[in-house]
């Protein structure tokens, strides 16, 4: 009967297509047996206990004055220290060799990285309710729908527009994060061919539930026919699309965008796609220049710091908000500059 009712559940979460995932499906059974060494042994002599000293079994030892042995003592706090050192171990190690954030270092159990593979590099957000795919390299972006080639790193960046959410593809890895006005990130790889469910596993509102989308794993050829189909007919994804498509929407069909404007990750990590306030890296710099007041604002006329894409840029908080262009509409007079990011 058990089995009747379990046939119907997708055995994928233990039984994965990415090697990242399979070694996270490995650590779970480890450290389930491992636990089990002190729970089934507790649970039979526990039913042992209370058959062997029931009451109407006279043939059983009768000690009502026995309160110590120093040999039960050794094996009942023993062994399960024994287990937590164990346990404590393969924490340490498994934390730190499935850190999302560390570069991967092999592509499956079988087949170590080769030193010349570069990773695919895709950006992610999560907003309300659908997912964008943004391929930097490629240059085109997707709406609930994503791809990659067998047996090639995958670099994942993450955000959301505005709440908490979390990425998770079961057969490619575990969850992670997305946060707005944060990125995290995620080093993984599939290892077989097929198309994959992924979804949002952290309730975000009323379109959670259809916050789905399919990942598929393709051929090297494959994945470039697939890019090249995104890049036929297609059109920009521009700061003023992304505003209308971060507005809340559920059963969000599959879009596809050939191109996509400059700096618009940035902007999104940033969150000031829409160019009328402030770049949270620009509050940041000002911050750590000592404020927003004339002087802090003048100090960092000189500061270097660095954007969402990691890239160094050797320009100024003043520079960026007093330019004739300037979205925010600021004066040029520094002073009155100082003023107006003060008030904003």
């Amino acid at each position: 009967m058990l089995g009747l009712l379990l046939a119907g559940c997708n055995g994928v979460v233990m039984k994965p297509h990415g090697d990242i995932a399979q070694q996270q499906a490995n650590l779970i059974v480890t450290s389930t047996l491992l636990m089990l060494l002190i729970i089934v042994p507790v649970i039979v002599l526990t039913l042992y206990f209370a058959y062997r000293y029931r009451q109407s079994n006279t043939e059983a030892t009768y000690t009502p004055d026995w309160d110590h042995s120093t040999r039960l003592e050794l094996v009942i706090w023993g062994a399960p220290l024994l287990i937590i050192i164990a346990l404590g171990a393969i924490t340490w190690i498994s934390t730190h060799k499935l850190d999302p954030f560390r570069p991967l270092d092999r592509i499956s159990e079988e087949k170590p990285l080769a030193a010349d593979v570069k990773p695919l590099e895709v950006y992610a957000v999560s907003m309300d309710w659908k997912w964008l795919f943004i391929y930097p390299e490629q240059g085109i972006a997707t709406v609930n729908e994503l791809a990659a080639p067998v047996d090639r790193p995958i670099h994942f960046r993450f955000t959301s527009t505005t709440v908490m959410n979390t990425f998770y593809v079961p057969a490619l890895a575990g969850m992670i994060y997305t946060m707005p006005g944060m990125e995290t990130q995620l080093h993984a790889v599939i290892n077989k061919p097929g198309v994959y469910d992924g979804l949002s596993a952290h309730y975000s509102g009323a379109g959670f539930s259809d916050m789905r989308f399919k990942f598929h794993g393709l051929s090297d050829d494959a994945f470039a026919q697939w890019v090249q189909s995104n890049k036929a007919g297609g059109n920009t994804l521009t700061r003023a699309d992304y505003l209308q498509l971060e507005q809340p929407s559920t059963k969000e069909p599959i879009r596809r965008f050939a191109s996509v404007e400059p700096g618009l990750w940035s902007a999104i990590v940033d969150r000031c796609v829409d160019g009328k306030k402030m770049c949270s890296s620009q509050m940041m710099a000002i911050d750590a220049a000592g404020g927003a007041g004339k002087g802090g604002v003048a100090s960092t006329m000189r500061s270097p710091w660095r954007d969402a894409d990691g890239l160094q840029r050797d320009r100024t908080v003043v520079a960026a908000l007093c330019t004739p262009t300037n979205p925010l509409g600021l004066p040029l007079d520094t002073a009155d500059a100082s003023a107006a990011v003060k008030k904003n």
